[in-house]
């Protein structure tokens, strides 16, 4: 995984780095919907497999059902895991001490702070997948195929927890990270209006400054006084 996104916090983005993040802001917004369908498509058939007392009747359609659903949402938390931490920095870094005490999006970035844990924790979930199928590739050439499915719903069901948590923290991080950047843009745009104004006056002083002066007016003539006859 990335550093800590926190290491960032407080440090001024560049142009570059505003573009890395923001661009992510729509791939996590969309995994944060996808783990909330994945949801709601097992909410609306589980009681199907259960009687009037929520016990499973039909027990291996439970199962199946709900190892469909978190292998849905176990492809999403992928792209958190991929993008999540440089856009939580992005929007850390572009955040104001006020923004966390009240504005449009103060209880989205204090709902952020649980999201390092979830990532961190989804992030180990994965290590550890990837050891496990380093193993399989060394000892089990033959049967990999099979230990592997098993080993992958395993993954999947225990990053359900984590997916649970990712689909309300995403969304929070979406909800920040499109306000701040849309912000940042409006700043930008600002201080490229006051910096183009400055060289603006600064080009007519300059002007000013290098005309040539206007050479004096002409004395005025004396003219002599008339004659008279005698």
């Amino acid at each position: 995984m990335p550093s800590s996104p926190a290491s960032r916090e407080g440090q001024p983005l560049t142009a570059t780095d505003q573009l890395a993040w923001r661009q992510h802001i729509p791939a996590l917004a969309s995994a944060a919907a996808g783990i909330i369908r994945a949801s709601d498509a097992w909410d609306a058939v589980s009681d199907s497999f259960c009687d009037k007392d929520g016990w499973p009747i039909d027990e291996k359609g439970y199962a199946d059902g709900k190892v469909t659903r978190d292998a849905e949402a176990w492809k999403h938390v992928e792209v958190f895991l991929a993008y999540g931490p440089e856009v939580l920095a992005g929007v850390r870094a572009a955040a104001h001490g006020a923004d966390y005490v009240e504005g449009p999006v103060s209880a989205d970035l204090r709902r952020l702070r649980g999201i390092d844990t979830t990532l961190e924790r989804a992030g180990r979930i994965r290590h550890e997948w990837d050891q496990i199928m380093a193993l399989m590739d060394d000892s089990l050439p033959g049967s990999r195929e099979i230990y592997a499915s098993q080993a992958q719903e395993i993954r999947n069901s225990e990053g359900w927890h984590y997916a649970d948590e990712l689909s309300s923290q995403g969304l929070a991080l979406t909800r920040a990270a499109g306000y701040l950047a849309e912000r940042a843009d409006h700043d930008r745009a600002s201080q490229a209006g006051r910096a183009q104004a400055a060289l603006a006056r600064s080009a007519l002083g300059i002007r000013e400054a290098a005309s040539p002066p206007s050479p004096p007016a002409p004395p005025a003539s004396n003219p002599k006084p008339p004659r008279h006859s005698r």
